[in-house]
């Protein structure tokens, strides 16, 4: 069965972390109700949610998909590339260490969750401001005895690997390539978003369906034009800071039903 992890909105959410944004007004009531819907629309889509506690004094919190990188046999930690979020990783990684062997990335360099895009057992791993290549090679030396291939990929514009890339199934990939090193995509179809959407390469995949912001409606158009099904969502808010529908939750299989706190 499909499960997500999610956290609620913080109420510090105002002072997050930003690196390519400017800083605007965020109003935590409206990104609540964003988070609520994204959550409910989750469930919509047959998803088994699992919502934790909003971190207070951690602004960032809300986007746990930072926090780890789940895979099928193994979860791996994060270690966060700013400081002021390293202390989110415990919880996250306490709540799904129930689905899955934990495994430990060396001591060295830095690893975010956000910078990870799987094809099989391909994983395209960004390097980043949050993702340095010592982050990169210890994820490679440990994931070497599951069988991963891990590919690092040039990042630039934008936060994240998955900000300006996502892997939507049928050998195509959603990219803003002046963010994102194509090359290592050789072999894939690329989908280019409109110039005018230049944020519009991150949605989230959930079985047959395409989560995107309503904030891209022509990227949203292209897709349903090639042939996905696509569901919108509002979260004009939490893009103020520098999200996507990608960082909101974790998303993975599992027959478990894990703790019961927050089960919803």
């Amino acid at each position: 069965m499909l499960n997500a992890l999610t956290r609620g909105v913080s109420a510090s959410i105002a002072n997050c972390e930003l690196t390519h944004l400017p800083r605007t007004p965020i109003d935590l009531e409206l990104a609540r109700q964003q988070h609520h819907a994204y959550e409910d629309l989750l469930r919509d889509l047959g998803v088994r949610v699992t919502s934790l506690p909003p971190m207070e004094s951690f602004p960032d919190a809300v986007f746990v998909e930072d926090a780890a990188v789940v895979l099928d046999e193994v979860l791996v930690p994060a270690r966060m590339g700013t400081a002021s979020r390293a202390g989110e990783v415990f919880s996250v990684a306490e709540e799904l260490a129930f689905h899955r062997r934990v495994l430990s990335l060396p001591p060295s360099g830095t690893l975010e969750g956000g910078d990870v895009v799987r094809v099989g057992k391909k994983l395209y791993v960004g390097i980043t401001r949050r993702t340095s290549q010592a982050g990169v090679e210890g994820l490679r030396s440990i994931l070497m005895p599951y069988g991963y291939e891990v590919i690092d990929v040039r990042v630039t514009g934008c936060l994240h690997l998955k900000s300006g890339c996502s892997y939507l199934g049928r050998n195509m990939m959603l990219m803003n390539s002046s963010w994102v090193d194509s090359r290592q995509f050789r072999g894939f179809e690329i989908i280019e978003v409109p110039s005018n959407e230049r944020g519009g390469a991150n949605v989230l995949v959930v079985a047959e369906t395409l989560v995107i912001p309503k904030s891209f409606p022509a990227t949203r158009q292209l897709l349903e034009r090639r042939g996905f099904r696509t569901k919108a969502i509002d979260i004009s808010e939490l893009l103020k800071a520098e999200a996507g529908v990608t960082c909101e939750s974790i998303i993975f299989e599992s027959d478990k039903a894990g703790p019961t706190k927050g089960l919803r």
